[in-house]
């Protein structure tokens, strides 16, 4: 049976990909392409899992919200 997880994908200063599970503690990769960004994010979850100790319960997705905060600076 397949799990499922949410990834959050975001591009660096330096044009890299980063990836992220919420779900899961510290699990988090990045990559120069799509392509070697999802392979290298399905690792790390499955290395994530086999070191968990505690069953996997996944978080409801709801949805991506960006907020804007004024700098403190203005």
């Amino acid at each position: 049976m397949s799990k499922y997880f949410n990834v959050v994908i975001e591009k660096d200063e330096d044009g890299y990909l980063v990836a992220s599970v919420p779900s899961l503690k510290g699990c988090h990769t990045q990559g120069k392409t799509m392509d070697e960004l999802l392979e290298r994010i399905t690792e790390a979850i499955e290395l994530c899992l086999a070191v968990e100790k505690e069953e996997f319960k996944p978080l409801e997705f709801i949805g991506v919200q960006r907020v804007a905060i004024k700098n403190s600076n203005e």
